[in-house]
């Protein structure tokens, strides 16, 4: 069932968005789905191919809260976000948003909040229309358009009275990448890392020994950086208390405002709590750019399979 929202006098048909050949192209003004416009399958046992050893069985608790941070507006990719969210921007006929919570709900994970800023409602309708008013929840953060992240977390804070994770509203993963996060070995605070050849400024680069974080930011040093974040970490036992209250302390001083969640990971990096968890790189994505989402919807992607 493709997902519609309402978009201005018409309808605006987010599974007609990408064409067979996985490029974009817009809608007409009815939203009408062209017939070209054909999801495609494959086989069952490729989608896993580039892990060995099968799927991982997670081990949290199995009501633990999934928080997806949705509230930007994604401006690198406009014209495309110029009215609709880049989590609602469609990754091979289905919105982004659509594909982590079907990920999500594929791994047992159906405890899912999602803060919602920039084109609330659309997310809002789409999610109550494709999961039902009350299965996925919407947190709005009033704030989105003069503060990064760690604001959007604050505004979540509610739901971090026990194990959960966070998702980057732009990540898209394979569930086998989820599950290998939730098997990972219990600690407070555990990032997903992936490592590849070189890292560019955007990257948020990692520095970590062994499996324990030591640095998490946009500004390490080359040299030392191992390895960069994919946007997705789990809390753990004390982990909830103690993101819950290095927010508390941070938002106290203005600056915050323009913090991403990031730095307050760095910082309790340094008390010996936060570990990292390798991910394969051929099991994730990030969308920010037009050709991110235009790679984002290569068949054969291993993250366009929810199972």
């Amino acid at each position: 069932m493709p997902w519609r929202v309402r978009f201005g006098d018409g309808r605006f048909e987010l599974f007609a968005a990408v064409g067979e050949n996985g490029r974009l192209y817009a809608p007409d003004h009815n939203g009408r789905q062209d017939n070209r416009c054909k999801r495609r399958q494959r086989p069952a046992t490729a989608r896993r191919s580039y892990l060995a050893g099968g799927p991982f069985q997670p081990r949290l608790d199995p009501q633990v809260k999934a928080i997806i941070l949705s509230a930007g507006q994604g401006k690198r990719l406009l014209p495309l976000t110029e009215r609709a969210p880049k989590c609602m921007l469609p990754v091979a006929g289905q919105p982004l948003v659509g594909r982590q919570i079907e990920a999500l709900l594929a791994c047992g994970v159906e405890d899912i909040t999602v803060v919602v800023g920039f084109g609330a409602e659309l997310v809002e309708t789409g999610v109550a229309q494709r999961y039902g008013a009350r299965r996925i929840r919407t947190l709005y953060n009033p704030f989105y358009t003069i503060t990064d992240n760690l604001v959007s977390c604050w505004v979540a804070r509610g739901e971090m009275e026990r194990d959960f994770l966070i998702l980057n509203g732009d990540t898209l993963f394979a569930t086998v990448v989820l599950q290998r996060l939730l098997a990972a070995a219990e600690h407070p605070i555990t990032l997903a890392v992936s490592r590849k050849d070189g890292y560019d400024d955007d990257d948020m680069k990692v520095i970590r020994d062994s499996d324990r974080l030591l640095h998490v930011g946009k500004k390490l040093p080359r040299e030392e950086v191992n390895a960069e974040s994919i946007g997705m970490m789990t809390f753990r036992g004390e982990g909830p208390r103690l993101f819950r209250d290095a927010m508390e302390r941070a938002l106290r001083s203005p600056a915050a405002l323009s913090q991403w969640y990031l730095s307050l990971i760095d910082a309790l990096a340094k008390t010996g709590v936060v570990f990292t968890q390798e991910i394969p790189a051929a099991g994730w994505t990030e969308v920010d750019s037009p050709a991110d989402l235009e790679r984002a919807s290569t068949p054969g992607a291993a993250w366009l399979s929810p199972a």
